[in-house]
């Protein structure tokens, strides 16, 4: 099929390339000069593994193509909207992106066209856009995205359902998708046929259960810490329960990124509009950013309650691993906050350290982890790269000044740390006894 994708960030650019991977002939349309030249040359304006070469090998073909002008996608018969909606100060979705380029693309359809959503947005927003697209003879589809940073490749190429919001009785809509992801749907992936409303719903409601159960655990990290408790056998024992399940369970420093934060607050408010209360996500929220603040209050009660002029060593500063992404990242917040307390703060992450030198210019970066460790008071590892968990305890033991580490995402093996001399704090596990004077440089 002839397909476009509007807007090639992060969402559009990964489905372009899937969708060229499928056998279809995709045009990707941005505003962003820029990106456009560099999707155009095979060059990915963002860590995502797996995707330069997707992409590499979907320009060989001649069937992707990028540009900046809205009119190439008129020889397409389907089109994604891939808009980004970023948040407002309010919480509520920034629309205008999508409504913009909504309008742009209607004088272009043709009768029996499809317009496919793909984009985040609030409950209701289908429904609008469906108006303006079926003035024009055309019809839309919701078919919502369920990426995972550092994983999307795999994530578009085999979900783990497809959802489909039409129009009652819209088959040929059902239709038209189902020849688009044919060779997904024929692999077994389960397809749900739904109304507007519940596609919209789908995306945002999953993220918001995600993150509540995210800070579940971390609540009962702070109660395990407090009582002694081991967090990591209450996490196993609660995963074994069938209702309950092990994922998503691991305590640690708590969720960022640009999805699971935006859409909680964007969910609240849109339930605030539709007269319903959601703000128990706001306590999720409150639980999450406590997480953060507890990383601090460690790092200056083991520096002598005062990090001022202190070496800090912080490991990871993307929100997640496989991901140069920094937008709400804990452990980039973290190091912002010691900055601002007087810490002289050195970091480094195998992929994030130009998102963060751009939007952090207050820390010292390092490419290499032992020049990042060199002279550390405090060791910090806030991202669970396998740079950081698989590091040689004994070898970081030897660049330090103090060998004292925070683990923010209980991610190292802390007895092979301990038997390398090192105080190791984890979070949801009770702070240990002081080493001797001896074990510490």
């Amino acid at each position: 099929m002839r397909i476009s994708v509007i807007g090639c960030g992060y969402l559009g650019a990964v489905h372009a390339a899937a969708m060229v991977s499928l056998g279809h002939t995709v045009i990707g349309v941005d505003v962003d000069e820029a990106r456009v030249q560099s999707l155009a040359h095979g060059l990915v304006p963002f860590y995502e593994p797996g995707l330069p070469e997707l992409l590499t090998e979907g320009l060989a073909t001649g069937r992707l193509s990028f540009s900046t002008v809205m009119d190439d996608v008129k020889r397409a018969r389907l089109h994604f909207l891939a808009i980004g909606t970023p948040q407002t100060e309010s919480g509520a979705a920034d629309l205008g992106f999508l409504f913009t380029a909504v309008a742009q693309l209607v004088p272009l359809l043709s009768p029996g066209d499809l317009v496919v959503g793909k984009s985040t947005v609030p409950v209701g927003v289908a429904a609008r856009i469906a108006e303006v697209v079926e003035s024009a003879g055309a019809r839309l589809a919701w078919n919502p995205e369920f990426l995972r940073e550092g994983r999307a490749v795999v994530d578009t190429l085999s979900p783990d359902r497809m959802v489909y919001g039409v129009r009652e009785g819209d088959n040929e809509a059902v239709a038209l998708l189902d020849r688009v992801y044919e060779q997904i749907l024929e692999s077994g992936t389960p397809r749900m046929v739904t109304d507007f409303a519940t596609a919209e719903l789908v995306k945002v409601a999953a993220n918001a259960f995600l993150a509540t159960k995210i800070s579940f655990i971390n609540a009962m990290a702070e109660v395990a810490e407090a009582s002694g408790a081991n967090i990591d056998q209450l996490a196993d024992a609660l995963g074994q329960d069938p209702r309950i399940g092990r994922k998503f369970l691991n305590s640690g420093l708590g969720f960022g990124g640009g999805c699971l934060p935006k859409d909680i607050r964007g969910f609240v408010s849109r339930g605030e509009e539709l007269g319903v209360d959601l703000g128990f996500l706001r306590e999720v929220e409150s639980i999450n950013l406590r997480r953060r603040q507890r990383v601090i209050d460690l790092a200056v009660d083991e520096l002598g309650g005062s990090v001022v002029g202190k070496r800090i060593t912080i490991l990871g500063l993307a929100f997640k691993p496989n991901s140069d992404d920094v937008r709400d990242s804990p452990a980039l917040d973290v190091a912002r906050r010691l900055v601002e307390l007087g810490a002289v703060v050195h970091a480094t992450d195998p992929q994030a350290l130009e998102t963060a030198r751009r939007s952090t210019p207050g820390l010292d970066y390092h490419a290499d982890v032992p020049d990042a460790l060199r002279g550390a008071e405090l060791v910090l590892v806030l991202t669970e790269w396998e740079a950081f968990t698989g590091l040689d305890p004994e070898l970081a033991a030897s660049l330090v000044m103090n060998r004292t580490v925070i683990d923010g995402r209980n991610c190292l093996d802390s007895v092979a740390w301990q038997r390398a001399g090192w105080r190791v704090l984890a979070l949801g596990h009770a702070v240990p006894a002081k080493l001797s004077p001896q074990a510490v440089r």
